[in-house]
């Protein structure tokens, strides 16, 4: 590793391991390059593999940087990122981040950036920075919705969250009992709201958002007030299409030609959501129940030994040929969303996932699982871009719901109002073009100067 000699200002891009995380901070930085900023771009080495090829080879304004982790025998390098990773060792690839933490401060000190943008599980990099008299500001990937949320529980507690300002928040019981919701403790290092406000209160007078007013100014208002910092949408960063995707788009795109405008749902729960075979199952009798053209990716976790054959119902693979497409693994998501084919998108409400529907103007059928999600699943029915499918009570996935859901988003006599509002909204996003991060990035000139 070493310091590439540039004239032009240095931002150190530092996103956590996740792709939901990676793709934004991946876009900011293809962004950032045309604007007479270098980059360094700080990752393990089987994401900078994975995300090498998406770079144009003539473009040397953007500089891979390998972040290592140290090595633990239930943890091998192929499983430095969360991408397929299995769920039993998410916590430890939590403290293998967090033990590697220690090699941050002769990174910095290589390559000497006059900036570093950080993600909100490592609130350690702003202490280093300054420590190094270098400014660091935080990079808020997920929504604000439910960043405001989780600064109010903060403040004033979990008793006072019947007082939150806005009440089309809320969640389920089984929700609650599933997320643990409990008062965020200023000195439970290990929480994982905690974590997240103490990257945003260290970040330097500003943090940037993944989202647009838009989308959730209203939300983007409140934290401000409520963190006392400016804060910049400069949203929505979405992944973009590569050239080596073509050959595999060109057999969905084949299938989705011959499907009428509006009238497919596409299902995917993200590279990090792995469903049980029995949700799997319900959602299969759900697409069934519909009658509705569909394209499903099923994911798996990596070196998971499963076929698609053992987990959805027998005979529905036979069932559904013609009707449906049954994908294993990976996706051209943004280009399926975009075919006019397409009239819904069934998915866990990870906000990628979301920003994408929204800037191609694709109705949203929610089935959030965890984390941030379910805000987000609210926040597609407060702006009448989609609707939620119901759950029993204790959370399990229904096929009659689901079967429901679809049909009211992609049925022609129900569709109308969805359609009108995820497109207007869609529209809205386009005028707005690149004002906000062109505001952003002045913003950071400030900082550098």
């Amino acid at each position: 590793m070493e310091r590439t000699k540039v004239n032009s200002p240095s931002i150190l891009l530092f996103p956590w391991l996740g792709f939901g995380h990676v793709n934004p901070f991946l876009a900011l930085a293809k962004k950032l390059s045309k604007m007479n900023f270098h980059i360094y771009f700080l990752s393990t080495p089987i994401i900078l593999k994975s995300i090498k090829e998406t770079l144009d080879n003539n473009n040397l304004s953007i500089q891979l940087v390998e972040f290592h982790l140290p090595y633990l025998h239930e943890l091998p390098p192929h499983y430095h990122t969360t991408n397929g990773l299995p769920p039993h060792l998410n916590s430890t690839l939590i403290q293998a981040f967090q033990m590697a933490s220690s090699k941050f401060p002769s990174i910095i000190e290589i390559l000497k950036p006059n900036l570093i943008i950080y993600d909100g599980f490592q609130p350690w990099v702003a202490t280093m920075a300054s420590s190094c008299n270098i400014h660091a500001i935080m990079f808020y990937v997920s929504s604000t919705s439910c960043l405001a949320y989780l600064y109010h529980q903060f403040l004033y507690g979990t008793s006072s969250l019947t007082s939150f300002p806005f009440s089309s928040l809320y969640l389920h019981d089984y929700e609650i009992k599933k997320l643990d919701i409990q008062p965020i403790k200023p000195r439970d290092e290990k929480a994982f709201g905690y974590v997240i406000l103490k990257s945003f209160e260290q970040s330097h007078n500003i943090v940037l958002l993944n989202t647009c007013r838009e989308i959730e100014g209203k939300y983007v208002d409140y934290v401000s007030t409520l963190g006392k910092k400016e804060l910049i949408p400069i949203g929505p960063l979405i992944r973009e299409a590569t050239i080596g995707e073509e050959e595999h788009w060109r057999t969905i795109q084949s299938w989705l030609d011959k499907k009428d405008q509006f009238s497919c749902v596409y299902i995917s729960f993200g590279s990090e959501c792995f469903l049980s075979k029995q949700e799997i199952e319900e959602i299969a009798k759900g697409l069934e129940l519909s009658k509705v053209s569909f394209i499903w990716t099923i994911k798996f976790p990596k070196k998971v030994n499963i076929t698609i054959e053992e987990m959805v119902p027998q005979g529905f693979l036979e069932r559904t040929k013609g009707k449906g497409m049954v994908i294993e693994g990976w996706a051209p998501q943004s280009q399926i969303l975009k075919h006019s084919s397409i009239g819904g998108f069934v998915n866990h409400c990870g906000w990628s996932s979301m920003l994408e529907s929204m800037s191609f103007g694709i109705p949203i059928i929610a089935m959030p699982m965890n984390h941030d999600q379910p805000f987000n699943s609210r926040l597609v029915e407060e702006l009448g871009i989609g609707v939620e499918i119901l759950r029993g009570e204790n959370g399990e996935i229904m096929k009659e719901e689901v079967a429901k859901g679809i049909r009211k988003v992609v049925e022609k006599k129900t569709r109308k109002e969805v359609n009108l509002k995820a497109m207007e909204l869609s529209e809205k996003i386009k005028l707005k073009g690149e004002k906000t991060i062109d505001e952003g990035v002045k913003k950071l000139l400030k900082l550098l100067c």
